[in-house]
């Protein structure tokens, strides 16, 4: 299975697993799925770790590549496409970084692995 993970489902499989569902859990520990992260989680985690939300992310908001892929997951970089369709996504959900996560996730047609019932207004397939 091909899945992206939601910004908060990268930082709970990091820093606490027990956050995540069991459904998740198995999902990212499986040795058997690509674990996709978007540009967009780098962005929303060096963002809210210099705004003081993400104290104990510092590893991750410094050196996300390198602590993405050690972790075996593959990045997504953001293309145009996938800013057009963020752009154009219809919704009241705000948030630039879950909109981006969501044009992502339907561009390249695959799921995206978030508890955030707020991203299923954008016709996205969400899994938890």
């Amino acid at each position: 299975m091909r899945i992206l993970l939601d910004t908060h489902t990268l930082l709970w499989a990091a820093f606490d697993e027990d956050a995540l569902s069991a459904r998740a859990r198995r999902i990212v520990q499986s040795q058997s799925n690509e674990i996709i992260v978007s540009a967009a989680s780098a962005w929303e985690v060096a963002t809210k770790y210099r705004l003081g939300k993400l104290d104990f992310a510092q590893d991750l908001a410094e050196n996300f590549v390198a602590e993405v892929t050690s972790a075996g997951y593959l990045l997504l970089p953001i293309t145009p496409e996938h800013a057009q369709r963020a752009g154009l996504l219809i919704g009241a959900h705000k948030d630039p970084f879950d909109r981006m996560l969501a044009a992502q996730a339907i561009h390249e047609n695959i799921p995206l692995l978030s508890n955030d019932t707020q991203l299923d207004v954008f016709g996205v397939r969400r899994e938890w």
